[in-house]
């Protein structure tokens, strides 16, 4: 079993349960995420370091403009990418294993939790993974404590409210806020001049 077979088997939304082949894999790319954010979180590093962590981290080289302010953690690491732009404040956490795509200049606030893993409410699926990607549009800003759960698409140019649970679509250059997170607002063309 390969790195590929894992992301295979992640991106066709498969379970995953412990003891299959697959959990073996992520099990060893779990520990080199926690090996890598303990670099990262351990002390200060130049935004140039910073970069060169995050690519260790996911696998294929950051953008130059790529930005965050560590403390950051992932469980896995090798299901994100990250467009140009992108802000990452401290202390965010990304449960990356269903696939997490940040589009060009988004601007992910203090806390924001990005979860692609669920468990089964079965008890006998209880242990399983079950996973579906999040996808962040371009220009998206998350607010600080923030949680976007699996499978939510958050299109372009919109706003999620500080301490939001995004469960649904957010469609593009629209607020939402609340528990479960509801439009607020549009966000108008005059705002864009």
């Amino acid at each position: 079993m390969t790195l590929q077979d894992l992301l295979d088997h992640f991106n066709q939304g498969l379970p995953l349960k412990a003891g299959d082949p697959v959990h073996k894999v992520l099990v060893k790319y779990s520990n080199e995420a926690m090996r890598i954010t303990a670099e990262l979180n351990s002390a200060y590093h130049e935004p140039a370091k910073v970069r060169q962590l995050i690519s260790r981290l996911i696998g294929k080289e950051v953008d130059r403009t790529f930005m965050m302010f560590p403390p950051f953690n992932s469980d896995f690491g090798k299901n994100i990418t990250l467009g140009k732009n992108v802000f990452i404040n401290a202390g965010c956490k990304f449960q990356d294993q269903g696939g997490i795509n940040i589009g060009d200049g988004a601007l992910i606030g203090h806390n924001v939790v990005l979860a692609t893993v669920n468990h089964g409410l079965n008890p006998a699926q209880r242990h399983w993974n079950f996973v579906a990607p999040i996808t962040i549009g371009k220009n998206v800003w998350i607010g600080a404590n923030a949680t976007v759960l699996q499978g939510v698409t958050i299109g372009d140019d919109a706003v999620v409210a500080a301490g939001a649970v995004v469960t649904k679509d957010v469609p593009a250059r629209t607020v939402v806020g609340g528990v479960p997170a509801k439009v607020i607002r549009q966000i108008t063309e005059d705002e864009f001049q």
